[in-house]
């Protein structure tokens, strides 16, 4: 019933003719994908005029805010997967998660609504992030990765099979639903109160808003690391 509701919620965009044929998470998802290669381009072009300099600005900036998030987000993939695969693999961690969180955290403006509340969005990155981390590990691996499927004792290879094979393939659906849901019940809160209460409390759901948007990205991002690393390690084959 949500979903159905939400195909007509009112948006902004939707005020544009050329827009109103598009489904409302589509439009969304695609202005989040514009705004984040808006503001790289801006970072990059004041990292260029700031040249060589090593040192930080005094005060937080538009150039340090950038470098504090790519380098915590850094450190996170090296904790997570290790020095020389979070060389490999930190820029699609990283656009994932600043593309989830800013999917995720728009719908907390009025007028917008969060494409991560759209099951065709979350699925789309759930099976993207599948289809990445099993390329990558034929990559690595040849077809010696199938080995990760049959388990370490022959005879319960058909059996391990089995359950592997269930386990890979319901990955993209767990990291879509749980993204869809946490992010439409979060939204469907705000709203709530928003009508109830709209002054002063909706606030407090404004803050929890922005708190959940972080922490589903999170998750999503987290996940997508451990899922690579599982396929890619060695030790692992």
């Amino acid at each position: 019933m949500h979903s159905d509701a939400q195909k007509e919620a009112f948006t902004w965009l939707s005020m544009i003719p050329a827009l109103e044929q598009f489904p409302s998470h589509v439009v969304m998802a695609v202005l989040v994908a514009v705004l984040i290669l808006i503001a790289g381009a801006v970072a990059t072009l004041k990292l260029k005029a700031a040249g060589d300099s090593t040192v930080p600005d005094g005060t937080l900036t538009y150039r340090n805010f950038f470098e504090i998030v790519a380098e915590k987000l850094y450190d996170l993939t090296e904790q997570v997967m290790g020095v020389h695969a979070a060389e490999e693999y930190f820029p699609l961690c990283a656009t994932l998660f600043i593309f989830v969180f800013g999917c995720n955290i728009i719908g907390l403006i009025p007028g917008f609504v969060p494409p991560t509340e759209n099951i065709n969005v979350t699925l789309a990155a759930g099976v993207f992030v599948f289809l990445y981390y099993n390329f990558h590990g034929f990559r690595i691996h040849g077809i010696a990765y199938l080995k990760h499927f049959l388990g370490p004792v022959w005879y319960l290879a058909p059996l391990l099979l089995v359950v592997e094979l269930m386990s890979h393939l319901f990955r993209p659906m767990t990291l879509a639903l749980r993204l869809k849901g946490n992010i439409m019940g979060d939204h469907l809160v705000l709203e709530t109160f928003h009508h109830l209460v709209p002054y002063v409390v909706p606030v407090i759901f404004y803050a929890m808003g922005v708190f959940v948007s972080f922490v589903q990205a999170f998750v999503f991002c987290l996940l997508t690391m451990v899922y690579i690393s599982l396929s890619t390690s060695h030790d692992a084959h």
